[in-house]
């Protein structure tokens, strides 16, 4: 970025239609390729000479350090010799400076974001707790990151220690750390970038769920998102600063409503949905969107999917008064075309050299892909689902455990044909949760499902799979209102209704046992609960081997009654 100092901070209207869009922005509309790749460009009446400014970002990196498989797990070596991976910090190194070098030598000014979730996902992490992605975000050069929920699933020490190593700012506004911790002092609230003699000022908020999503302790609080931009988007403008990006970690429906609720925001770069904005992906929404704000102004949304599988690449002309006159761009696919950096590459073989053993470890032959993709296991029964709760009720079955339960947003990858290893097992699980057994009564079964889909439109991660138990999702019922029908529970080989008042032994992960991801009754409503030890990744591994080859299966577990 040209001439950059950093200065660290110390202290529902839809969507718009293209029409309303255009009038808004005083726009011309360029589209390229078919109607499903339409993309705009608004420029406004006067402005040309206006400052411009290019954002490369990131988000929901979740570790993958290695170049990904389709699967979004570790790439193969025979899949690596058949150009058929995507990803990892190579590939993303190369790319990143591919472009800065472009836009720096046409004369332009550039920036590097990631909106949060560098943590968790893979060995690495596992191993060396954020330093490995710390050590190549600094390599790669990136000017400041949010922070994501899973940023604290190992407590709030873990970041503390990322942001004492990494080179840049590590930003959240509305997250606030007591005196005495560690993590103390060290996220900014918020940073002004001196890009090209202008300023630019990037504000930051994290979802409020993360108290329940991830382990940021009692001495962690974070605060509603939009209350805090409100009176943060105008304290900023009073320092002088009319160019103001949300680099967020809410979540793609979120940001959104924030554009429309909050005045003041030239632009959003997101995180945290995993969603993909694109101009040529079929079925993906706009990249950019765009929301009318308060004042009536367009406000573009973009976000960058996850796993390092695309990089964002934003460029916005800016008007006299910090908002947008134009927006194009696109999000970027880093697939095998993209040679990834040799040095970057022999550093990872050399981190990677302690944990190679353990990931190559065979554990069973799958008979075909066992599906675990966020989309299907965060709205429905997914194979990874009944796998897992499988696996669950056959390592309890001598405890009196007939039901068992996991939450859709911890299995984070799939698993291909073939030879299935501890790495690949690693990737679905990679939270270091550990099996935990109750008791629960059935009516507190029942309420914690109905919890538990109160947001599956906006894909909330505490959806249920479910073992030894079937229900029927009615998304014709607003949420909490009796959404959950037809609860029956197996009986010997008898499928019976639950009863609300009798005890059933139910097994789950100690996250949820604790009344993590909005598992509330788990905590308050539960009998005898006993975090019994063996990681979750232990019992998969361990079921894999002793039903191979595995064939996954799904066998009606949630019936789901779309909405009229």
């Amino acid at each position: 970025m040209a001439k950059k100092d950093i200065e660290s901070g110390i202290a529902a209207s839809g969507v718009m239609g293209r029409r309303r869009f255009l009038q808004l922005a005083g726009a011309s509309m360029v589209v390229t390729g078919g109607a499903s790749a339409a993309h705009f460009s608004m420029t406004a009446a006067h402005a040309q000479g206006a400052f411009k400014l290019n954002v490369l970002h990131i988000n929901d990196m979740h570790s993958r350090v290695e170049s990904i498989s389709a699967f979004n797990s570790t790439c193969s070596v025979e899949d690596e010799g058949e150009n058929k991976c995507f990803g990892g910090f190579g590939r993303l190194a190369t790319k990143i400076w591919e472009r800065r070098k472009e836009i720096e030598d046409a004369g332009e000014n550039v920036i590097t974001l990631d909106a949060g979730d560098q943590f968790q996902g893979s060995l690495f992490y596992t191993t060396y707790r954020g330093k490995a992605e710390g050590e190549f975000m600094n390599k790669i050069g990136f000017d400041l990151m949010a922070v994501g929920n899973h940023e604290f699933d190992n407590g709030p020490d873990v970041l503390a220690d990322f942001i004492d190593l990494v080179e840049f700012p590590v930003i959240s506004g509305n997250t606030k750390v007591a005196d005495g911790e560690k993590l103390a002092g060290k996220i900014d609230e918020w940073a002004i970038l001196d890009v090209g003699g202008e300023k630019v000022g990037v504000l930051s908020v994290l979802t409020p769920d993360t108290a329940n999503i991830s382990s940021p302790g009692r001495n962690v609080t974070i605060g509603d998102d939009i209350e805090y931009l409100k009176e943060a988007v105008t304290r900023i403008r009073a320092e002088g600063v009319n160019k103001v990006l949300l680099l967020s970690h809410v979540g793609f429906p979120r940001d959104q409503e924030i554009a429309a609720q909050v005045e003041g925001i030239s632009a959003i770069i997101g995180g945290h949905s995993h969603t993909l904005l694109s101009n040529t992906e079929e079925g993906a929404p706009a990249y950019a969107t765009m929301v009318e704000n308060p004042a009536g102004k367009a406000v573009p949304i973009v976000q960058a999917g996850a796993y390092s599988k695309h990089l964002g690449d934003l460029s916005l002309t800016f008007d006299e008064d910090g908002y947008v006159a134009e927006a194009t761009g696109d999000t970027r696919i880093l697939d095998a075309s993209i040679e990834p950096d040799a040095e970057i590459e022999a550093r990872i073989a050399e981190l990677a050299g302690p944990i190679e053993t353990m990931k190559a470890t065979e554990v069973g032959e799958v008979a075909a892909p066992i599906d675990g993709s966020r989309e299907t296991c965060r709205a429905q029964e997914c194979q990874m689902g009944v796998l897992v709760t499988d696996a669950i009720l056959a390592r309890t079955a001598d405890q009196g455990v007939t039901i068992a339960i996991q939450n859709g947003g911890g299995l984070r990858a799939s698993i291909d044909q073939g030879m299935a290893t501890v790495g690949d097992v690693l990737s679905v699980l990679p939270f270091q949760n550990t099996l935990a057994t109750m008791k629960l009564k059935g009516a507190d079964v029942v309420g914690s499902l109905e919890a538990a889909v109160n947001d599956v439109e906006n894909g909330a991660g505490k959806f249920p799979q479910v073992g030894g138990l079937k229900y029927t999702l009615d998304m014709n019922v607003a949420p909490d209102q009796g959404r959950v029908k037809d609860v029956m529970v197996k009986e010997g080989e008898e499928w019976v209704p639950i009863d609300p008042e009798k005890v059933y032994g139910v097994g789950t992960n100690d996250f949820m046992r604790k009344g993590g991801d909005g598992y509330a009754l788990f905590a308050s409503g539960a009998i005898d609960p006993y975090d019994y030890g063996p990681g979750m990744e232990e019992i998969v591994a361990e079921y894999l081997a002793n039903n191979a080859p595995y064939q996954p299966k799904l066998d009606d577990r949630i019936t789901v009654i779309a909405k009229n």
